[in-house]
């Protein structure tokens, strides 16, 4: 059964008994919470400033605006022939050609081992306003190009959602694995990255069982990550599914707010790189609580 509109859900619900008043202030919280995500999403070297996503091959790749350059600039931002990036396995090393004018990091780029993505804060290089860097997925390493002045992040004008809805801020029950469990979860890529995942997620939805496992991305900063499809997917919110965000476990239970889910960067360019929800998160209820779908592609 589809659930399109207010859907009752279990006496595990936190806010359902709440006042008007405090009702008021959460919406007034999340409200405020999906402006901070759309100016984020919105920002000079946001999501929307993508323009390319050129994957690199062993050995020598060249960088430039001239046609067949493994890694394609604008022409108005380099010259034909600008660099050369040096691949080792996943180790990526730039070398730039005499008169490129390309930075790196802010300063005039010469030769050096570049951080990736995935090393904390990635070495930035730059050609006029355009900013490139390393990112690596699995074995793979490539080149993720930025132009703030991109008509699509120029284009937008914010992200609709469902009205806030109290009643979808869920109290669940979590339930730990023994032992934390590694899943390969799928990509856009056709790929799959290992993340864990600590247990499952119980909680009701119409009076139907639901559970959801949620994963942990950096075990230094731990939170439960959660990637899930479900009713309205294809039909009002992005086919591909979408991203929830939770505090982890307190005495056994987690709060989910749906309010707060949201589009994965895919579904604003073709140049992310996103995880797919696993088949245990493919719901087959409906949840109208978060963003819908852009509509972009």
């Amino acid at each position: 059964m589809v659930f399109m509109n207010r859907i009752p859900v279990s006496a595990a619900l936190t806010l359902t008994c709440l006042a008007a008043p405090s009702q008021d202030a959460y919406r007034t919280s999340v409200d405020a919470w999906h402006a901070n995500r759309v100016a984020r999403l919105a920002a000079e070297d946001g999501w929307l400033s993508l323009i390319g996503r050129d994957w690199l091959n062993p050995g020598e790749n060249s960088l430039g605006s001239a046609p067949g350059s493994t890694v394609l600039l604008p022409d108005w931002a380099a010259p034909g022939k600008a660099g050369l990036f040096l691949v080792e396995g996943t180790t990526v090393r730039f070398r730039a050609f005499p008169g490129s004018g390309l930075l790196l990091n802010g300063k005039p780029a010469i030769e050096a081992v570049l951080k990736s993505d995935l090393d904390g804060k990635p070495d930035f290089l730059q050609a006029g306003r355009v900013k490139f860097y390393v990112i690596r997925r699995g074995n793979r390493v490539g080149i993720r190009i930025k132009d703030p002045e991109n008509p699509v992040r120029k284009a937008f004008h914010g992200v609709s959602r469902y009205p806030v809805d109290p009643a979808w801020r869920i109290e669940a029950d979590f339930v730990p694995y023994a032992t934390p469990q590694v899943r390969q979860i799928p990509t856009v890529l056709g790929t799959s990255e290992p993340m864990t995942a600590p247990g499952l997620l119980k909680f009701k939805v119409g009076g139907k069982d639901i559970t959801l496992e949620p994963m942990i991305e950096d075990p230094e900063h731990p939170e439960l990550f959660l990637i899930f499809k479900d009713a309205t997917s294809a039909h009002g919110t992005y086919p591909a599914g979408r991203f929830l965000y939770a505090e982890m476990p307190k005495d056994g239970k987690v709060v989910l707010d749906f309010n707060k889910a949201y589009n994965p960067p895919c579904a604003f360019t073709l140049f992310a790189t996103c995880p797919l929800p696993p088949m245990q998160n493919q719901l087959v209820v409906a949840v109208p609580a978060g963003e819908k779908d852009p509509g972009l592609h």
